[in-house]
């Protein structure tokens, strides 16, 4: 579905990124970038993955990585950004830490990446670039208003996208990809009772897989979607908030 496009996913060294890449690479990408902030997570690799350590708060760091791509490949196709963070807490125990670590990653972390591969795109005329939200961005969600007002962002930039970077007859698309509650090790400290109450409020009745989120990333990845462009698309088991 993919092949021969050259992808890049953030965070794609563990959970709903590193299926992501896995499901990239195994549907005939030339090249899937996984990038992490730590090498240990970036350890077996299909063969036509690369790990690369980068930070997506430090530009500088980016523009390396991304010219390096470039030289190699003269393209990047497909562009996911996938890292992310928490740091909950409700409001009045919130500190400026957790906040401005969250805005950091989840937000201008986003922000650094699509600023550095938006402009590579649009000069190659084509390119998908796809930011992963959540529902908490669009219902929002106890102790997490740092976490839901970047998910909430990474919308806004995605349909914003869509307009700039298809201007001059360039065919690149941005769309937001909305998880709900998927069975990720990031669900490993909320208690089981919490969960109990998730998968009641679910119509499915279960949690998520991140299968099902690398599903639809490739689906927005391919040339399938190809006048799909400016969406959030939710993939939450018809959850209830």
């Amino acid at each position: 579905m993919v092949k021969g496009k050259v992808c890049i996913v953030t965070g794609g060294g563990r959970g709903i990124g590193r299926t992501i890449v896995e499901t990239l690479a195994v549907n005939g990408a030339e090249e899937v970038y996984a990038l992490d902030v730590s090498d240990d997570a970036l350890q077996g690799l299909p063969d036509n993955a690369t790990g690369a350590v980068v930070n997506v708060t430090d530009p500088s760091g980016i523009a390396e990585f991304v010219q390096d791509v470039i030289r190699r490949h003269r393209r990047i196709d497909v562009l996911v950004n996938n890292a992310g963070i928490t740091r909950d807490a409700v409001i009045n125990k919130m500190d400026d830490e957790q906040w401005d670590q969250v805005i950091a990653v989840n937000l201008k972390g986003v922000f650094n990446m699509a600023r550095a591969i938006g402009p590579e795109m649009m000069e190659h005329g084509s390119g998908s670039i796809i930011n992963i939200s959540s529902v908490v961005g669009l219902d929002g969600n106890m102790g997490q208003t740092n976490y839901a007002a970047t998910k909430a962002g990474v919308v806004a930039m995605a349909k914003t996208w869509a307009k700039e970077f298809a201007r001059k007859g360039a065919a690149v698309r941005a769309n937001a990809v909305a998880p709900g509650f998927i069975n990720t090790p990031m669900l490993e400290t909320v208690p089981e009772k919490v969960i109990e109450g998730i998968r009641a409020k679910t119509p499915l009745k279960r949690l998520g897989e991140p299968q099902e989120i690398a599903n639809l990333v490739l689906f927005l990845a391919s040339d399938l979607s190809s006048f799909i462009t400016g969406q959030v698309i939710r993939c939450d088991g018809g959850l209830v908030v």
